[in-house]
């Protein structure tokens, strides 16, 4: 509405105002939303992927001297933790084991406990992936399949975790076994990138456990 004199009252500037504040305000919430969906599928999925890895193929045995364990996870190499492999994203898995006497009516006690660590780095301009693991003793593996890749860094094979003169006779033992991501440190030139996706590519394993008698 206008005044007599062709100019709008001081109402009519206080309508246009908060009309306009409202719409600001309104497009401001929608954008918050979109953005809060948008984290929060991304936050889902990546959560559905961590549950997805775990620990497969257990295997507890012996030589003569020592407690051998062999192992492997599996479901931890998603699209995107590939993509970001092939990227050069330099990607480490940290495995926990540890050996407890189970006992009835006492705390477990715990006999001994080991991390590995396995880490992959992709060197594009000679489309190798090249793995060291630390049970190698610093002796890397450098393959040109990813498919072997995963398979070199997934799996654990032969690692002694105690020596069999430490277990004493007809008692129950028990092994726990345990994987996740190590922290992601992105190169610079792909930490503008890759930065926000990093805890889509997390996952961390339940612990696995298996009994025994010795």
């Amino acid at each position: 509405m206008a005044c007599g004199t062709g100019l709008f009252c001081a109402a009519d500037l206080c309508t246009a105002d908060t009309g306009g504040r409202l719409r600001t305000e309104r497009g401001l919430f929608r954008s918050k939303v979109w953005i809060f969906t948008i984290y929060a599928c991304l936050l889902t999925s990546g959560l559905a992927w961590g549950q997805d890895a775990r620990i497969t193929d257990v295997i507890v045995t012996n030589t003569r001297d020592d407690l051998i364990l062999y192992f492997k996870v599996e479901g931890c190499f998603t699209e995107d933790l590939q993509q970001a492999i092939l990227s050069g994203v330099p990607t480490t898995f940290a495995f926990r084991a540890s050996l407890v006497r189970v006992r009835n009516f006492w705390k477990d006690k715990k006999l001994a406990s080991l991390e590995l660590r396995h880490t992959i780095k992709y060197n594009n301009l000679k489309n190798e992936f090249v793995i060291t693991r630390s049970e190698d003793n610093g002796r890397s593996i450098v393959v040109n399949s990813l498919g072997e890749a995963k398979n070199i860094m997934a799996e654990v094979e032969n690692v002694r975790i105690a020596k069999l003169n430490g277990l004493e006779r007809n008692h129950r033992y028990q092994v726990r076994i345990k994987a996740e991501l190590s922290k992601i440190t992105l190169p610079f030139y792909l930490h503008y990138v890759f930065r926000f996706f990093l805890f889509l590519w997390d996952f961390e394993t339940d612990w696995y456990t298996t009994d025994f008698m010795y």
